[in-house]
């Protein structure tokens, strides 16, 4: 990223963004700088109101299923995966998978989130079998994969970029989550996770999927080794490519979990809940051309969680009927879709069910 100008005073930039004027990096570097958690947040839940229904709020009830916990990447942050021929690893079997489907559509799911380790044993013709599968059996919409393990897939199968998201989507792939963004700068990546897609490689694979339809989300998890400028050069990117194809139907941010299995030790930046609020705050705020902003409350707790829907967020996510990759980090926030509702409604604002194309399900 290029050599950031002085900022205005912050709250000048508020009034800008608050107006509808797009903000600079040097002013969502300011505002991450300034600590003004009030009149920053302010300004997020103005513009959020501006945007989505300011007397809502949206949730989905879905599944995270792991179909594999191996993999060859072996990033820093993660707790959750096992080398090969570790006796932990694992492969689900379809019959699980159906299983774990049949669970969520009697829960009143609409979505299943599919995501899993790189497997070194697993080509396209496993995920092609799989989702074509589940699409014969059951009406759920697949949100699978991550940029990350699309690019392994193509890589391991000898197939270009946009032919495997063509086998891929006509075997049944409705939506790519945005997995794997980590902080979209390679400096960072290059210590966190070496071996996983750089920077300009998972924007790639999305930019791909957006231009054949596909729509996706988009995350950052910050709080490793990255600096307040990673974290806007990150948002850059994000913003410049929504602006180029766009696609991305919602942004998530969180903080790193430090119960996780770093090799790093303690020298992973100390991250707070305000630390939170105003990153996703100042996110709301510079990236204009995202619609939806999900509250991490499976990674900072349920308050937290509350208090984001104050900070530009409307919408709280998945209820968590199941959710893997966190819990090994040492987090395990989970609720119940009554739960949900009372959570929202504890705000004042009404409980919608929507479903990953962001349609109502039901109004509570």
């Amino acid at each position: 990223m290029s050599t950031l100008a002085p900022a205005p005073a912050h709250s000048e930039i508020l009034e800008r963004a608050r107006s509808g004027e797009r903000i600079g990096e040097e002013d969502a570097l300011a505002l991450l700088r300034s600590g003004d958690l009030v009149g920053v947040g302010e300004a997020a839940r103005a513009v959020r109101d501006a945007r989505t229904n300011p007397d809502e709020v949206t949730f989905i009830i879905d599944r995270n299923v792991n179909y594999t916990n191996f993999c060859v990447t072996d990033c820093d942050f993660c707790a959750f995966y096992r080398l090969p021929r570790d006796p932990e690893g694992y492969v689900l079997p379809k019959s699980v998978i159906f299983r774990k489907i049949e669970e969520t559509l009697a829960l009143g799911g609409t979505a299943l989130l599919l995501q899993g380790g790189h497997h070194p044993g697993l080509r396209i013709d496993y995920y092609e079998d799989l989702f074509r599968s589940i699409k014969a059996r059951y009406p759920i919409h697949l949100h699978a994969l991550s940029p990350s393990e699309v690019l392994h897939i193509a890589r391991f199968s000898k197939l270009t970029l946009d032919e495997t998201i063509t086998r891929l989507r006509a075997a049944g792939l409705d939506s790519i989550p945005g997995g794997g963004a980590e902080i979209l700068v390679d400096r960072v990546r290059d210590i966190i996770a070496p071996k996983k897609t750089t920077s300009d490689e998972w924007l790639g694979v999305m930019r791909a999927a957006h231009l054949q339809g596909l729509s996706t989300s988009a995350t950052m998890m910050y709080g490793t080794v990255d600096t307040l400028e990673d974290r806007v050069e990150h948002l850059r990117r994000l913003r410049e490519l929504q602006d180029e194809a766009p696609g991305f139907r919602a942004f998530v941010c969180w903080s790193y979990q430090s119960g996780g299995g770093s090799r790093r030790g303690d020298d992973h930046a100390h991250t707070t809940a305000a630390d939170y609020l105003l990153t996703l705050a100042v996110s709301r705020l510079y990236l204009d051309n995202f619609d939806h902003f999900q509250s991490s409350w499976v990674t900072q707790g349920l308050r937290i969680g509350q208090l984001a829907l104050e900070f530009g967020c409307d919408d709280m996510g998945s209820i968590m009927i199941e959710e893997n990759v966190v819990r090994a980090a040492g987090t395990a926030f989970r609720l119940d879709t009554e739960r949900m509702v009372a959570a929202i409604e504890a705000t004042g604002r009404r409980a919608v069910q929507r479903d990953t194309a962001y349609r109502v399900v039901r109004r509570f």
